[in-house]
């Protein structure tokens, strides 16, 4: 397999894997999204008072801290990216206002079981017996203008 459209085409979710919960009807973290705390052994190097790996950009070896921030995170911060704070600031108001949309405006873009880009949970949801308290949107080859002119049919353009 190539790619992740191949991938996930291998190994489709349900519609009912992909439609997020509406948490704003429930008072209170139903059980099926509890998870418990992380489990460290005292010498483990990833306390549960770390915090996530800064990467340096200008860093030679800013590949591979990178890598091993993906394996022992999945997340990473990264600094002297060179992008402006005025192009990530706009990207964040532009995210904002996709996820304050109503549900069934965002379902619009929702993604097929076969496909990673759209609107929906995690890909990655059915490997945990835990749900994730998420939504997401994913852009994969050129799909955000497809899917953006789906939620926002006259005003798609800033978002991508």
């Amino acid at each position: 397999m190539n790619t992740l459209n191949e991938a996930y085409k291998a190994h489709p979710i349900t519609l009912g894997d992909i439609i997020p919960i509406d948490f704003s009807s429930s008072p209170s973290l139903p059980d099926s999204h509890s998870w418990s705390e992380p489990v460290h052994d005292d010498d483990d190097d990833f306390s549960a008072t770390s915090s996530i790996p800064i990467i340096d950009l200008k860093d030679p070896n800013a590949q591979k801290l990178i890598a091993l921030a993906c394996e022992n995170w999945g997340a990473f911060h990264l600094k002297n990216h060179g992008i402006p704070l005025d192009v990530t600031e706009e990207a964040e108001q532009e995210l904002q206002r996709l996820f304050s949309l109503p549900a069934e405006q965002k379902m619009k873009a929702l993604r097929s079981p076969d496909s990673a880009s759209g609107y929906g949970n995690a890909r990655i949801s059915p490997f945990f017996s835990k749900a994730m308290w998420y939504e997401g949107f994913t852009i994969i080859g050129g799909s955000s203008s497809h899917d953006a002119k789906k939620i926002w049919p006259h005003d798609y353009q800033t978002f991508w």
